[in-house]
């Protein structure tokens, strides 16, 4: 009886170290070897210890923002040390070096913000300690419950639940898709977007490689989904023409249906008593119109709304 061979690495995926992080991976290799008709051996995992992961007491905007989950990741790109790079969308900068594409984003999962710790946002007790460290989600709430405090709240799902649990806050927001990769789809209420919006490209998976890459780039197509890839361009449309950052109280939907897309924006003060809302409808790939759609946000914001953005020049 003869034992076959094991299937050589055909792809090393870099991933950040977070649980939440290897379930994404995970995924990412499951589509990638169903694609291709390989073993799970075929595409190997490589764990990487991000510098957001390694500060959890400070808010993300005061220690770098979004690129301290992408450093590591990025030099092992460049180092050849890995193929390509797994990512969650929304924690990636919205502007990126030329040496660097997206060369996938996976089918999206739920956008929605979870609620954990109350049914509703009107049934969040008066006075309530709300416990976030993103400027979207304290803006957002803000301007829904005044009477409401903000207390930051960094870490992993189990961290920030543990943080809950221990009276640190509260409440809190997850995200869903984070809640449901971890097989916890039912911890909290998911808040509607008609009345809560996500943040630019939540709920979606991309997969980063060199620009110039063309197998890496050709592999990684067979798992684009094309509804998913559009979306997230253009949230990222939108955010390049607001010119904002991670202290920059934005929410964002975009839907693509029959190869069109509706969005929908909201541009906030950080204290929530002021906001500016916009939609527009165009086909995808059409960045021009999120661009517009930032101009008309930034030309009707408030002076307090306006000092968190910086238009491109």
């Amino acid at each position: 009886m003869s034992l076959s061979a094991p299937q050589p690495v055909m792809l090393r995926l870099g991933t950040r170290q977070s649980p939440l992080a290897m379930a994404q991976a995970l995924e990412a290799r499951t589509r990638l070897c169903a694609a291709h008709g390989w073993a799970d051996e075929a595409v190997e995992l490589v764990p990487v210890l991000a510098s957001g992961d390694k500060v959890q007491d400070r808010p993300l905007a005061e220690i770098g923002g979004k690129a301290l989950w992408t450093k590591e990741l990025d030099q092992w790109l460049i180092e050849g040390r890995i193929d390509a790079a797994v990512h969650s969308m929304k924690d990636v900068e919205t502007l990126r070096p030329a040496d660097f594409a997206i060369a996938a984003v996976l089918p999206r999962a739920d956008r929605r913000d979870v609620l954990v710790g109350a049914s509703s946002i009107v049934a969040i007790p008066h006075g309530a300690r709300v416990g976030t460290s993103a400027p979207r989600r304290a803006a957002q709430l803000l301007s829904l419950r005044p009477d409401c405090s903000i207390v930051g709240l960094r870490g992993n799902v189990a961290t920030r639940l543990l943080k809950l649990e221990r009276g640190e806050a509260d409440v809190t927001f997850l995200a869903a898709a984070g809640l449901e990769r971890l097989g916890e789809s039912g911890v909290g209420t998911p808040l509607e977007s008609d009345q809560w919006l996500p943040a630019a490209a939540q709920g979606a998976i991309g997969i980063e490689c060199l620009a110039g890459n063309a197998r890496a780039l050709e592999l990684l197509a067979e798992i684009n989904d094309p509804a998913s890839m559009a979306e997230v361009r253009a949230d990222r449309a939108l955010l390049a023409g607001l010119g904002g950052s991670c202290h920059s109280p934005v929410a964002v939907h975009s839907l693509c249906a029959d190869g069109r897309i509706a969005m929908k924006a909201a541009l906030f003060s950080s204290d929530g008593a002021e906001q500016v809302t916009g939609e527009a409808g165009f086909v995808c790939g059409d960045d021009a119109t999120p661009h517009s759609l930032s101009r008309d946000l930034l030309a009707r914001a408030t002076p307090a709304i306006a000092r968190h953005f910086r238009a491109p020049s």
